[in-house]
């Protein structure tokens, strides 16, 4: 991890928290170009948008489908809050992004839940690499794990 990466998973982070405050899922993404630029970030949208599918990952990769080429898209970082969900990592995978950094994983995620007294997800927390194997993931990463085990607390709650 470097301080370039900190700095993008910090605004993952920030990109949560609002989610949080508007009544979404505390989830947070940005995707970083191979020259650093950040290219676009979305946060989670399930209840504001009343989609369940309108994750920042699947924002993000739909993002970069169409608006860059093949090859920027393979050098692209998606920097993420949480780990992809399998319908996040299956478009992650068809689109050609590169690496992933994710501040907690899912298998965090699901503990968390399962210790809150709250219900599993309707999908299967696999990891990213379950469903696609050729994706570099890079995380958890401490401490914006217990971050992000206290913004999903209080997102419960709990």
């Amino acid at each position: 991890m470097t301080d370039f990466d900190t700095a993008h998973l910090e605004r993952c982070v920030e990109l949560a928290e609002e989610a949080k405050r508007r009544g979404d899922g505390p989830f947070g993404s940005v995707l970083v170009g191979a020259d650093g630029v950040r290219l676009h970030e979305d946060s989670n949208r399930e209840a504001s948008d009343g989609d369940p599918t309108a994750h920042p990952e699947f924002t993000l990769a739909q993002w970069a489908a169409a608006n860059l080429s093949p090859e920027a898209r393979a050098a692209a970082t998606v920097y993420t809050s949480g780990e992809h969900c399998p319908m996040c990592s299956a478009a992650h995978a068809w689109v050609g992004l590169g690496r992933v950094v994710i501040a907690a994983s899912g298998a965090q995620l699901a503990s968390w839940r399962q210790e809150w007294g709250l219900p599993a997800s309707p999908v299967r927390p696999l990891s990213i690499t379950d469903i696609a194997p050729g994706i570099e993931v890079v995380g958890p990463v401490p401490p914006f794990d217990d971050r992000m085990r206290s913004i999903h607390q209080a997102a419960a709650g709990r």
